[in-house]
């Protein structure tokens, strides 16, 4: 079944390079892939969201939901799973980018894109949360474009932001309950 699914991610990450590449698109996938290096984007805009009461909750629980994904997926499932990344798997491919140290799956990048994103759609904050979705797909495409990530490390990177953004939005809002 692996063996599938690396196929598959393969094919899909052969596509790209084949058909996706230009100069224009490497210039813009490496700064999507730097702005959530470290997930700094979405720190500093958990930060500035606590500055301001109205969302100071939601900033919180963007800092606390990266906390997890970082405790979750770094130091847990990629040492658990240990995938290769793609370029390992394939050298011939020349990356753009200095190569990334670590295991494959999943993609902090993408977990924490979409952990962010996720909950600012949650908890409805006007027009940073379509935007912040929209940058999490371009910044999760930008792993699979620069070869670094297979389109099955950015599913679960979603997927673990998923369920890390619904449990800190229900924490959350149990917290508040209680203070009541």
């Amino acid at each position: 079944m692996t063996e599938i699914i690396t196929s598959v991610d393969f094919a899909a990450l052969d596509f790209i390079q084949n058909n996706l590449r230009s100069g224009f698109a490497d210039g813009l996938m490496k700064l999507f892939t730097m702005l959530g290096n470290g997930g700094m984007i979405w720190i500093v805009l958990g930060l500035v969201l606590c500055c301001f009461k109205k969302y100071r909750v939601c900033g919180i629980a963007v800092i606390v939901g990266l906390l997890l994904g970082l405790v979750i997926s770094t130091l847990g499932i990629k040492n658990i799973v240990c995938r290769p990344r793609p370029f390992v798997q394939n050298p011939g491919v020349r990356l753009i980018i200095p190569p990334p140290s670590g295991y494959s799956f999943p993609s902090g990048h993408a977990l924490s894109s979409f952990t962010a994103a996720f909950l600012l759609l949650m908890y409805r904050v006007k027009y940073v949360d379509i935007a912040a979705l929209i940058l999490a797909c371009l910044i999760a495409f930008s792993r699979i474009y620069l070869y670094v990530h297979f389109p099955t490390d950015i599913l679960g990177g979603a997927a673990v932001a998923a369920i890390i953004a619904a449990a800190v939005y229900y924490a959350a809002k149990r917290i508040a309950r209680n203070r009541e």
